[in-house]
């Protein structure tokens, strides 16, 4: 299962204090990556470990703190704890000793919470085993599996391992395509790639490297350019390509180049139909239309990086909805998966970026507030392409007409 980083599996070890979680974790990994110790509360902070699990694939793995952690600082390693499950895609619990009480439930709860699925090991069996009684009463409060497990003597974690294949989601490690379903074979798809400020120095950004994956996974010919050859290109050669796909930056230039006859899409809003809520997505974006003075903007970026003065979603983005609405908005940036510096309900429109770093559960669960809520959510390539008006055009590829509305395909 070769992966690329973002689709990697995450897994999440939790448990009270000393219940041998950092040991389970360096048995599925087959070395010493987690501090192990007799003393509770080693763990202090939830830690991320990426390795592969011998018969099963690469994976993220996170070591928390115990979910019985004392004092004022305890209550905030459990908040962070806690924080983990909804960047999860499945959660082993860890009991010790037949104990399976209130800190146990709530972590269920929080699991629930998110649909995370999950499974309960009873480790150190060899100190004490499970009893036939708590393997009844935890089955029947949980309706989960539950194994004994012994980090100390089980040489080989075989049914550890059938159990997190047996439970994961298979959408954790499967790769969808990007663009697969629109090609067929030996299709041509023309990339159109600008190198401006913020391209990053010898490579290319990781939307163009996945677009160019899949394109050569499904046997058709992807072929990259500038913005300023895509004229010549198509004079020159005479090829019709299947698709074309673009910077969102540079939309209005791509759709004045690129025929009509061609589907125009942008690298975003391929993202978009990956990873996010397409459907929220081709609800909200329309709503751009709707501000008013005073409302706030949530812009939220998946990944951290170097803030270049012509920033796409602090700087352009704002800029243009700024400019198309003829209104004076409020914008709040948050980056990564950081906490937001305000209650959800306070914001007029959320703008997600592509989430090219991030793992589908992580973007599905950070736009699910504001949809929960009832606000409207977008994308950067689609909100781009909706204030700059050519937004049906780049959202036609993945949509089918019908008699009453437009349907995602």
């Amino acid at each position: 299962m070769a992966k690329g980083k973002e689709s990697k599996p995450h897994i999440g070890i939790y448990g009270r204090r000393n219940n041998g979680k950092s040991s389970l974790i360096n048995k599925l990994a087959g070395q010493d990556i987690a501090i192990v110790s007799d003393f509770a509360g080693t763990t202090t902070d939830p830690v991320k470990k990426s390795f592969e699990i011998t018969g099963f694939g690469p994976v993220i793995l996170i070591d928390t703190a115990g979910i019985d952690d004392i004092g004022e600082l305890g209550g905030k390693r459990i908040d962070k704890t806690i924080s983990t499950i909804k960047t999860i895609d499945l959660a082993i619990l860890v009991i010790t000793e037949n104990t399976f009480g209130d800190f146990e439930k709530m972590l269920i709860d929080e699991f629930k919470k998110t649909d995370t699925p999950f499974f309960i090991v009873h480790n150190k069996s060899d100190i004490q085993a499970l009893s036939d009684d708590s393997r009844t009463y935890i089955v029947s409060q949980t309706n989960v599996a539950i194994t004994e497990f012994d980090t100390l003597k089980s040489e080989y974690p075989e049914e550890l391992i059938r159990l997190i294949k047996k439970t994961i989601p298979e959408s954790s490690y499967k790769i969808t395509s990007l663009v697969g379903d629109l090609l067929s074979y030996g299709d041509i798809v023309l990339l159109i790639t600008p190198i401006d400020i913020e391209a990053p120095a010898g490579r290319m950004i990781l939307p163009q490297v996945q677009a160019i994956r899949d394109i050569i996974d499904n046997d058709a010919v992807a072929i990259v350019l500038k913005e300023r050859e895509v004229d010549a290109f198509l004079r020159k050669t005479k090829i019709t390509p299947a698709l074309a796909i673009t910077d969102s930056q540079i939309f209005t230039k791509a759709d004045a180049s690129v025929p009509r006859n061609i589907p125009l899409t942008s690298f975003s809003i391929v993202l978009a139909r990956l990873k996010g809520n397409f459907e929220a997505y081709l609800k909200g974006t329309p709503k751009i239309a709707d501000l008013k003075d005073g409302d706030r903007v949530l812009m939220l970026e998946s990944c951290t990086h170097h803030v270049s003065c012509d920033d796409i979603g602090r700087i352009k983005i704002p800029r243009w909805l700024t400019n198309f609405t003829g209104k004076k908005l409020e914008y709040d940036v948050v980056s990564g998966l950081d906490k937001l510096p305000r209650n959800i309900k306070e914001y007029a429109l959320l703008v997600q970026c592509g989430g090219c770093v991030i793992t589908q559960k992580q973007l599905v669960n950070r736009l699910q507030p504001a949809i929960d809520a009832g606000i409207p959510v977008t994308n950067y390539g689609m909100a781009i392409a909706y204030v700059q008006g050519i937004y049906e055009r780049s959202v036609a590829p993945f949509i089918k007409k019908t008699n009453s509305s437009m349907d995602y395909l």
